[in-house]
């Protein structure tokens, strides 16, 4: 099973607009970085986000890019101060390919969580609009596959 994490664009700040959407930076970056993935044949069947603005968002750009038709779902337990546990238990069931659009430290408790069965470890450095692959053996054992921070995508030139 291959799990992308993707930490939320850059977003507004709560004091200009309490909802928190992408701010236009952040929405290019979350946009390279997905296009990028996309021409590198990156394929979910599901995207998965908090339902915070920011995430909601972030999760619908992935969705066009990386799993086109397929559901944009909001769920519980993905939320910035969640625990990793109750997600790293479900993703242990899956099978296909799912993205993550979610929160720090959440999203880094889940990598550590599956990486190292510790979530406080914090063996992975997470930057906003960026994606970490992970990969799930035959065995069962997870590892870092590898990571795209926005600064290292390169521009858009598609219309997809």
């Amino acid at each position: 099973m291959d799990l992308y994490l993707i930490q939320h664009g850059e977003a507004v700040e709560k004091d200009i607009n309490p909802d928190r959407p992408l701010t236009d930076a952040g929405r290019a970056a979350v946009e390279r970085v997905a296009a990028h993935a996309q021409r590198c044949g990156v394929r979910v069947t599901e995207v998965w986000h908090s339902g915070k603005t920011r995430a909601a968002e972030t999760a619908a750009i992935l969705a066009r890019r990386l799993a086109p038709g397929a559901p944009c779902v909001e769920r519980s337990g993905l939320g910035p101060k969640d625990s990793a546990e109750d997600v790293c238990a479900q993703l242990r069931r899956r099978k296909d390919g799912l993205a993550i659009a979610g929160h720090l430290p959440h999203l880094a408790r889940v990598a550590s969580c599956l990486l190292t069965g510790d979530p406080s470890a914090d063996p992975v450095i997470f930057h906003r609009g960026g994606i970490v692959a992970l990969e799930r053996g035959e065995e069962g054992t997870w590892r870092l596959a590898w990571a795209l921070p926005p600064f290292l995508a390169p521009a858009v030139h598609d219309d997809v």
